[in-house]
C-alpha cells in the first residue's frame, strides 16, 4: 500500500505528490509565470524540478512575466537596467531599490522605481534608504547623479537609525555613527560626523561627473565597504563595519536633482 503524506504534511501535500510532480518543465514554467515572488519561493521549495525550472534559466518567461507586471515600462525601456542583464535579476534589483517609506519628505521616487527626486526645498539636506539592507554576504549596486551636485552628494550605507533629513546643507550620510558615505563634491570619505580622509587615494583624483555610474560593493564577511568607477578598482573606503543590517542610502541637497540606484547582486571578482 502506498504511503499517504504524514502526520502534520498540511492538505495540500497531497495534491502535491499526483501527477503536478511530473508535469513538463514547459508547462510548468507556464503555470509559474502567472505567480508572484513570494508564491514562487514557495514553489522553489517543493522539489528539485520545480527549483530547477525557476532558477535554471534567468530569462524564461516566469522571470519574464513578472518583470513586465512589476517594472515600470521606463525601467524596461531605458538604460537604467542597461547592467542587469537578466530579467530575474531585474526583478531583484527592483525589491532592493529605493524605498518609498524610508525617505526624507522632501524627495519622492519617480515612477521608474528607481530615481529619487529632491523637491527644491531650502536649507535641508535629504536622503533616501534601500527597501533591503544585508547583513551577510557580498553585495554590489551602481548610483550615479543626473543632475546638479550642489555642496553635498553623498553615497554610502546606514543603518535603519540613520536620520534621512536635516536642516542646512551637511553631508548627512557621515554625520553620525549610524552611516558611513563618501562626498562626490569634494572627495571626502565621512562616519561619525568626521573626515575620515580623502577618496580616492591619489593625487589630483578626478571629480565627480553627471551621469557617471559609481559601483559600491559591500562586504560583510570581510567588513568593508569599497567603490569602482567604470571597470576602476578606486579601493576600499571603510574597514571594521559593524555586523548589523545596513542599507545602500543616498543624501543630497540640490533643488530637483535626481539619483538613481541600481542593485547589481553578488560583484564579480577580477
Amino acid at each position: 500500500m502506498a504511503a499517504g503524506p504524514g502526520p502534520g504534511a498540511g492538505p495540500g501535500a497531497a495534491a502535491w505528490g499526483g501527477p503536478g510532480w511530473r508535469l513538463p518543465g514547459r508547462v510548468l514554467e507556464l503555470v509559474f509565470s502567472y505567480l508572484e515572488l513570494r508564491e514562487l519561493r514557495s514553489c522553489a521549495l517543493v522539489c528539485k524540478l520545480w527549483h530547477r525550472v525557476l532558477h535554471g534559466d534567468e530569462n524564461s518567461e516566469v522571470w519574464r512575466s513578472l518583470a513586465a507586471r512589476c517594472l515600470a515600462e521606463e525601467a524596461l525601456r531605458t538604460d537604467i537596467l542597461c547592467n542587469v542583464p537578466t530579467y530575474k535579476g531585474k526583478v531583484r534589483a527592483f525589491h532592493h531599490a529605493f524605498s518609498t517609506n524610508d525617505c526624507s519628505r522632501n524627495v519622492y521616487i519617480k515612477k521608474n522605481g528607481f530615481t529619487l527626486h529632491r523637491n527644491p526645498i531650502a536649507q535641508s539636506t535629504d536622503g533616501a534608504r534601500t527597501k533591503i539592507g544585508f547583513s551577510e554576504g557580498r553585495h554590489a549596486w551602481e548610483v550615479w547623479w543626473e543632475g546638479p551636485l550642489g555642496t553635498v552628494a553623498v553615497i554610502g550605507i546606514a543603518t535603519k537609525r540613520a536620520a534621512m533629513q536635516c536642516q542646512g546643507y551637511v553631508a548627512l550620510l557621515g554625520s553620525d555613527d549610524q552611516s558611513w558615505g563618501w562626498n562626490l563634491v569634494d572627495n571626502n570619505l565621512l562616519h561619525n560626523g568626521e573626515v575620515n580622509g580623502s577618496f580616492p587615494q591619489c593625487n589630483n583624483a578626478p571629480k565627480y561627473q553627471i551621469g557617471e555610474r559609481i559601483r559600491v560593493i559591500l562586504d560583510m564577511e570581510d567588513k568593508t565597504l569599497a567603490f569602482e568607477r567604470g571597470y576602476e578598482f578606486l579601493g576600499v573606503a571603510f574597514r571594521g563595519l559593524p555586523k548589523v543590517c545596513l542599507y545602500p542610502a543616498v543624501s543630497a541637497v540640490y533643488g530637483n536633482t535626481e539619483v538613481t540606484l541600481v542593485y547589481l547582486g553578488k560583484p564579480l571578482d577580477g
